[in-house]
């Protein structure tokens, strides 16, 4: 592997394109992992890749082996991400307001910041299968979750950045100095910051831990049916049933939340199931979480046109949070924009 390593970048260095792209291919989709965790956007995560890659050709020569080539592409990456940050023209900051949203009803801002995407499972599953470095604090699944993604982004950039390299990927504290080209007495201190931020957002008003559950499980599958089931009939009732006493509804780019199950009910009693609407929901998966394409019956013309994209948050058989994404993250789960009325 070493041989076969050397042999490309050799090639790479001369011109070779094909070479490029055969050494920096098992590295792609966890770069844009990565890139997604720091940034919070799917769209933003795959400029980031296309940046990183147009600058290691163009560095090539400057790799001196020091460190792994997967090491060296992570220092790129994460500096192209920071100049993303901070150059900050495509982030909203104040978001359009959107159809169906009652101010009224909101109980205060939500974290979910205005330029929060969903990350599909499938992309996840191209992942090489690469384990933490021992300095990792994060299990895989949770370090995926929309809960720590949304951590994440009430960081400023620089520490979120040394919390994912250490904390996430298990970098030593002395590579992620020289990733970010500071001290190892500034990543420890930014570290210590980070982490107290992130820990707070993970946990829940009775101070245990908001860890991501194990996905797919059967207990999980009884209630990705039951929500299906609920949502398919209009049956409000049985959707709360669902719900912890606690609930959040969130839809990003809204920057608002909606807490509490009785807010929660009169929402969807209100605008989700109101007389006259029926839905088709189709499961799919997102940050390794169940989510759903949901459709709204369109009387007239004989279809269902898609109205959103749920992500929920679970703990056992309850939901903990929704978080509603618009129809423009659609496509990117395969959902097509139209389903056929059912017979």
């Amino acid at each position: 592997m070493e041989r076969d390593t050397t042999d490309l970048i050799a090639r790479a260095r001369a011109g070779d394109q094909q070479a490029f792209r055969d050494l920096v291919q098992g590295h792609s989709h966890e770069l844009q992992v990565h890139c997604y965790r720091i940034l919070g956007s799917l769209q933003d995560a795959e400029d980031a890749l296309q940046e990183t890659l147009v600058s290691a050709w163009r560095n090539l020569g400057d790799f001196g082996r020091r460190s792994s080539l997967r090491t060296w592409l992570y220092k790129i990456a994460t500096n192209r991400c920071l100049s993303m940050l901070r150059a900050d023209s495509r982030r909203p900051r104040i978001a359009a307001p959107l159809p169906e949203v009652d101010l009224r009803a909101a109980t205060g801002a939500g974290d979910a910041p205005a330029w929060l995407e969903p990350y599909p499972d499938v992309l996840l599953d191209h992942l090489v299968d690469r384990r933490p470095g021992p300095e990792a604090r994060y299990e895989i699944t949770e370090a995926i979750s929309l809960a720590f993604i949304t951590a994440l982004q009430l960081l400023p950039p620089r520490q979120r950045a040394a919390l994912v390299l250490r904390d996430v990927l298990g970098y030593h504290a002395a590579e992620v100095a020289q990733m970010l080209g500071t001290t190892q007495e500034a990543v420890s201190s930014a570290l210590k910051r980070a982490r107290a931020t992130v820990d707070n957002h993970l946990a829940d008003p009775s101070g245990s831990s908001r860890s991501a559950p194990q996905p797919d499980t059967a207990v999980e599958q009884r209630l990705v049916a039951r929500f299906t089931d609920a949502m398919e009939r209009a049956d409000l009732d049985a959707l709360i049933e669902l719900f912890v006493t606690d609930v959040r509804l969130s839809m990003p780019p809204a920057m608002l939340e909606y807490r509490g199950i009785e807010t929660a009910q009169r929402i969807l009693a209100a605008v989700t199931f109101r007389p006259g609407r029926a839905y088709r929901a189709v499961p799919t998966r997102a940050n390794g979480q169940p989510a759903f394409g949901l459709y709204l019956a369109d009387l007239h013309a004989g279809v269902y046109r898609a109205y959103c994209l749920l992500v929920l948050t679970t703990a056992g058989d309850h939901i903990t949070a929704i978080t509603s994404f618009t129809t423009d993250v659609m496509t990117r789960f395969g959902l097509p924009r139209t389903l056929p009325e059912t017979d």
